[in-house]
């Protein structure tokens, strides 16, 4: 089983081989197809079999196949993560397997200087990745609108349950 087979762009794919993959692990060999059909899936592996680009791989094809659809300045996709750190790893991840793609991202979380993310966020962007405190803080600024979300990714959801974000992931939700 290859990459191509999974039915993801060339760009993708380029990307990904580039990256020195040459074929998908399990989860990815099973997420993969049921994210693009626009399934919603639940997936649980070991650290280091390639879950963040399970989930980051289907959800860039979608938004670049989809890219009509986009609505200036509002995030099409959101990917809530616990930590600051697991944030900019998944940020890294779009990053490098988007770069052939024509669709922007950015970070949000907690312990640096909003302005600079608030100027990013009034700039226009398809992807944001966030950290749940950070994410409500622009929700209450009105730095951000979550309306136009089409795909929703919680990663790590049991350790952002067991550090207490329950209430803070409803709360994202209903924005």
């Amino acid at each position: 089983m290859s990459f191509d087979s999974l039915g993801l762009s060339a760009e993708l794919v380029r990307a990904v081989l580039e990256k020195g993959y040459s074929k998908p692990t399990s989860i990815q060999f099973q997420s993969i197809p049921l994210i693009l059909k626009g399934l919603d899936i639940m997936g649980r592996a070991q650290t280091g079999t390639g879950k963040t680009a399970g989930f980051t791989l289907p959800l860039l094809h979608l938004l670049n196949k989809l890219s009509q659809s986009r609505h200036p300045r509002s995030p099409r996709a959101l990917i809530l993560t616990p930590t600051r750190e697991l944030a900019a790893q998944v940020a890294q991840s779009v990053d490098t397997y988007g770069k052939y793609l024509s669709l922007k991202s950015t970070t949000v979380f907690g312990g640096v200087n909003i302005n600079p993310q608030i100027a990013k966020l009034r700039s226009g962007v398809d992807i944001l990745v966030a950290t749940p405190g950070r994410l409500l803080d622009h929700a209450n600024k009105k730095t951000v609108d979550l309306s136009k979300v089409e795909i929703l990714v919680l990663d790590e959801a049991d350790r952002m349950l067991d550090m207490g974000f329950i209430h803070d992931v409803k709360k994202i939700i209903n924005l």
